[in-house]
């Protein structure tokens, strides 16, 4: 891959690392909301079970999507310390930098996405 001269490097890393320490912090704070939820009938109505349940599974679906934006930020900064990022994974041509401003955990070019 050529120097890309139109991206900052350093800037991006740093981005990609605070949105990684953001992400991590936001995992452990919703760790409550992803909990088994109490099957004690007494305390807890039938409605406000399926409620606790609802708010269980948004809270593991967010998380889920979490994981799998960090998996990406990690293979952004693995590119980015290879000296490979901003290169098409599918086709090897540049990304453009503006698509990689929007995301810079991309690692396919728009074409090769749609």
């Amino acid at each position: 891959m050529d120097d890309r001269q139109d991206l900052d490097l350093d800037g991006i890393k740093q981005s990609l690392e605070q949105e990684s320490d953001t992400l991590l912090k936001e995992n452990e704070a919703s760790a409550d909301e992803r909990r088994p939820v109490e099957l004690d009938q007494q305390s807890v109505g039938r409605l406000s079970r399926m409620d606790a349940l609802q708010v269980q599974a948004m809270a593991k679906a967010v998380a889920a999507r979490r994981i799998v934006r960090l998996q990406r930020i990690k293979l952004a900064l693995q590119r980015i310390d290879k000296g490979e990022y901003g290169c098409c994974a599918k086709c090897g041509e540049d990304i453009p930098a503006k698509r990689l401003v929007v995301d810079p955990a991309s690692e396919i070019c728009v074409k090769c996405a749609t």
